[in-house]
């Protein structure tokens, strides 16, 4: 019983998937009842016709006749079971025949015996249709041709137009811009072109593909090369801001030394110990940035300890006197002494006074008004005291052995007279004090040796520095 209503409803349901979903949909009754309605079964009349089956047969074969995939199928009917044997050159090609046998009337059940045919020689649909789709590509060859010429035009023009270098150099502020400027527009040019000639062979849709893949293959490169892509920005922003200028006396950080170059990847300076140094821009645009040169008048400063027993204020005010005396310090912003700290033993005092670094070095002015004003407080009767440390021994240190007293005066006896520290120091007041230019001058040669057209300086002097 169970065979017999499943060979009843498998034809059934062939053909309802074949069936569009509205011939299926049941009327609505309008009554408006609730009652479910139950699909009517078909029965199997008791007797057959004579002939039935002959007629079925040849219904059959005729329909499968006029269907290639179908030229090698037999068919069988007998009682209305209709019995299907042969090959078909594809798989679905096997339940398509018998859900066409099944929708013929007076059919009750299909025994399908089809099976594929994996000959070579039953391939030859597949290479017709690669055939027909080297015929249709020959076919388009005209309109592939127009395609690419438009395609090349355009990204010609977008170079032509790319290629008038002096009038990005003129519209950008530097060099480095108007090169991005004229990648952009190469750019923005060719793909122009590319999306004008896939709308002539109607791939638009493959242009759509194509760029959701390249947008997540973007992305993806966008993290990978986060950094590279930061310091490329780092560069840009540096170019156009002109944060110093080439042979400026910097600190970055805490690197210092004399600016070189800024090139697209990194700033190249030179250490005040005559070293290169390669800063990544990234590192350079985020750093704090100390220009020493920028402003021409620089103070010097410096500590010194007066016994806590003097006067500090006269101490101070004496200080003070001696750097208004030194020929390289400014008048305007006068010298200043200022009492910062009172230590264990001292009173320190921290004097400042201003140079002009056009004219004084700064390590030779402060190396000059330290031992100036040093001599002066000395010499004025001012104590400068050193720590004073007081060491206290336990009773397991009696058994170290000192010498006795006599030993002692004899070795004070023998020994060199001691040279009187507090003995005034000559200051040649002849000493040179003008700035040296030997870093200044290694970074101009530098400059005019290894400028490569690889690390063009994007350092425009023209430009106003920010």
């Amino acid at each position: 019983m169970k065979r017999f209503i499943a060979a009843f409803f498998v034809p059934i349901l062939v053909l309802i998937a074949g069936t569009p979903a509205s011939a299926l949909l049941p009327a609505i009754p309008e009554t408006g009842g609730t009652a479910e309605t139950e699909a009517p079964v078909q029965t199997i009349e008791d007797t057959q016709a004579a002939g039935a089956d002959e007629r079925m047969a040849q219904r059959i074969e005729g329909i499968f006749s006029e269907l290639p995939a179908f030229g090698a199928v037999e068919v069988d009917v007998s009682q209305g079971v209709v019995t299907l044997s042969g090959t078909v050159p594809r798989q679905e090609d096997i339940t398509r025949a018998e859900a066409i046998a099944g929708r013929v009337s007076g059919v009750v059940t299909v025994e399908n015996g089809l099976e594929r045919d994996l000959s070579i020689s039953s391939q030859g649909s597949g290479i017709a249709s690669l055939a027909e789709r080297w015929d249709g590509f020959v076919a388009m060859m005209p309109l592939i041709g127009l395609a690419l010429l438009v395609w090349a035009v355009i990204a010609f023009l977008g170079y032509l137009i790319a290629g008038f270098g002096a009038l990005w150099h003129r519209l950008a502020p530097n060099e480095f811009l108007a090169e991005l400027i004229a990648s952009s527009i190469r750019f923005v040019f060719v793909i122009g072109g590319l999306v004008i000639a896939l709308e002539i062979l109607g791939a638009s849709a493959l242009l759509g593909a194509v760029l959701g893949g390249a947008g997540l293959i973007g992305l993806a490169l966008g993290f990978a090369l986060r950094e590279t892509i930061e310091n490329y920005v780092a560069s840009l922003m540096l170019s156009l801001r002109q944060p110093f200028r080439a042979n400026d006396w910097v600190m970055i950080g805490d690197l210092e030394g004399r600016v070189i170059r800024l090139t697209s990847r990194a700033t190249v300076m030179m250490t005040l110990d005559g070293n290169h140094l390669r800063i990544p821009n990234a590192q350079v645009f985020k750093a704090v940035i100390t220009n020493f040169t920028r402003n021409p008048q620089r103070r010097f400063q410096f500590d010194l300890g007066v016994d806590a027993d003097d006067d500090a204020l006269a101490a101070r005010q004496l200080g003070r006197e001696v750097l208004e005396g030194l020929d390289f310090v400014l008048a305007d912003p006068p010298p200043e002494g200022r009492i910062v700290e009172v230590g264990d033993s001292n009173v320190v005092i921290r004097f400042l006074g201003w140079i002009d670094q056009k004219e004084t070095d700064w390590w030779k002015a402060q190396s000059r008004a330290i031992p100036a004003v040093k001599h002066a407080l000395e010499e004025a009767g001012f104590g400068l005291p050193e720590p004073i440390y007081r060491l206290r021994f336990d009773p397991r240190s009696a058994s170290v052995p000192f010498g006795n007293a006599a030993e002692e005066k004899r070795d004070e006896a023998s020994a060199p007279p001691a040279r009187d520290v507090r003995q005034p120091a000559t200051i040649a007041a002849s000493e040179d004090v003008r700035p040296t230019h030997e870093i200044a001058e290694m970074v101009e040669k530098e400059r005019r040796e290894s400028g490569s057209e690889q690390d063009r300086d994007l350092l425009d002097h023209s430009r106003p520095v920010e």
